[in-house]
């Protein structure tokens, strides 16, 4: 595994060397959760999916307190009634509590609605980032721009180009 390393890293300088003898290098930077915070969008999809959560906890929370009164209203009146009755009533509170958790699956769970709505929007958005950090990439002729935010533990300033892909964000709106 570390021998991978090493023939990996000796591979990606032996690439760079030519472009470091012949010609200028120009590497900038990004920082991705800066763009994250001020890109208008980005706020816009997070306060919605956040309202849609809220929404989603609402309806739990009704359907949370009719599976109560139901429970309530069992245990209340189980000893004076008849086995049908109490078989009718625990089928209707299974019921109850079975669709209660399929809600919950098809709203918030791992396949749910607010997951994929979630997954869709960050997909989106990181594609016009991508794009507005490609423009920019190519309109100042740099050949690698990385992301700051993930694993930079310094860079010059000059360097940064987040105010740069702000500006192309905006642009385009």
């Amino acid at each position: 595994m570390k021998l991978r390393k090493v023939q990996i890293a000796l591979l990606i300088v032996l690439m760079m060397f030519p472009m470091l003898i012949f010609g200028q290098l120009k590497i900038g930077y990004v920082a991705s959760d800066r763009i994250r915070a001020e890109y208008e969008e980005f706020r816009e999809a997070e306060s919605q999916l956040q309202l849609d959560y809220r929404k989603v906890q609402e309806e739990y929370q009704v359907l949370l307190v009719e599976l109560d009164s139901l429970k309530q209203a069992y245990e209340a009146q189980k000893l004076m009634s008849s086995p049908d009755w109490r078989t009718e009533k625990e089928n209707e509170i299974a019921a109850k509590e079975q669709y209660l958790q399929q809600f919950q699956n098809n709203k918030v769970g791992p396949e749910g609605e607010l997951y994929r709505k979630q997954a869709q929007m960050e997909y989106d958005l990181l594609s016009k980032v991508k794009t507005a950090v490609d423009n920019v990439a190519i309109s100042k002729g740099y050949d690698f721009i990385f992301d700051g935010s993930v694993s930079l533990l310094y860079g010059k300033p000059t360097h940064d180009l987040t105010d740069d892909v702000l500006f192309e964000l905006n642009k385009k709106e």
